[in-house]
């Protein structure tokens, strides 16, 4: 039986281990992912924590709702056996009616006519295969940005600030887009030294002749996958191809063992053509929006 449970009633130890033992596992339904990324998460479990489903629940202005929150693209059903379509909207039921807005971008989507389902792209690369075989895959584009990287002699380097790669990305990318907030970049450099700390995940970089960086890329590493979580780009490293050296390196590092490395997604057109050089395959997911709320409250998002 599916039950409704609050932050302080959740069994983290059984919790975890029903995600590490999931098919196809990815970071943001751990324990310690959600706890830094979205405090205050409650859960919905069947059973004894056979299968689990996070809601990263908050509350505005009095009102109670469920949002994705940024840098943790998805959630969903988490179990060890193997699950039908319609297990998500068995713990889609289960969610209290109290939260009368649900903004929530989960693996499969929500089959009910109350949302408004739209498909988002993610892509993810098999490392089962050696490296020889695996840059076959890679497009005739791709290689030739590969070799122009390497020609610069880059340098990857391993010791990177969570402040440094957050000031670079601010400074570049952050510019562009909307929505991140001072308190979402500051969860994120939690998330960072925790994984660092953990052995969850690695920063790494590139810096110029004067030492400042240039490119970053922060990665969680669980089992069976590799994240590219969280990637920042200058107007040099774009230049030097540095973003086709760092995957091309991360895949060479472990080809053959049948680790998947996940881009993260993207709707960019030019990042989603950079992820597909490398032959990866696009694995939807889903945004399932619901907005219950009444008329004018509504219109707050």
């Amino acid at each position: 039986m599916i039950s409704y449970y609050r932050n302080s009633e959740i069994d983290r130890g059984k919790w975890d281990a029903c995600v590490n033992n999931s098919q196809g596992a990815k970071p943001y339904g751990f324990s310690w992912y959600l706890d830094i990324m979205s405090p205050g998460w409650d859960a919905l479990v069947d059973g004894d924590y056979s299968s689990v489903f996070p809601v990263p629940a908050s509350k505005k202005y009095g009102i109670k709702y469920i949002a994705t929150p940024v840098f943790l693209q998805k959630l969903g059903v988490y179990s060890p056996a193997v699950l039908s379509e319609k297990t998500i909207d068995e713990f889609v039921k289960f969610i209290p009616d109290s939260y009368r807005l649900i903004d929530l971008c989960t693996a499969g989507k929500i089959e009910d006519d109350r949302f408004i389902v739209t498909r988002k792209a993610n892509y993810e690369l098999d490392l089962e295969v050696a490296y020889e075989k695996l840059r076959e895959g890679f497009s005739v584009h791709c290689r030739r940005n590969i070799a122009r990287a390497e020609k610069e002699k880059t340098e990857i380097e391993r010791d990177i600030k969570p402040a440094e790669i957050i000031k670079l990305f601010r400074e570049n990318t952050g510019k562009r887009i909307t929505g991140i907030r001072q308190g979402d970049y500051q969860r994120l450099s939690c998330l960072m030294e925790f994984c660092v700390s953990n052995s969850k995940g690695r920063i790494l970089g590139v810096r110029d002749p004067a030492k400042r960086l240039v490119y970053g890329i922060f990665i969680t590493e669980i089992k069976g996958r590799k994240t590219m979580l969280f990637v920042a780009n200058s107007p040099e490293s774009r230049s030097k191809r540095i973003g086709y050296h760092m995957v091309n390196e991360l895949a060479r590092e472990s080809a053959g063992t049948g680790v998947i490395l996940d881009f993260a997604g993207s709707s960019i057109p030019s990042i989603v053509s950079f992820m597909q050089s490398f032959g990866s395959r696009n694995i939807p997911f889903y945004r399932n929006y619901c907005n219950r709320l009444p008329w004018p409250v509504r219109l707050l998002r």
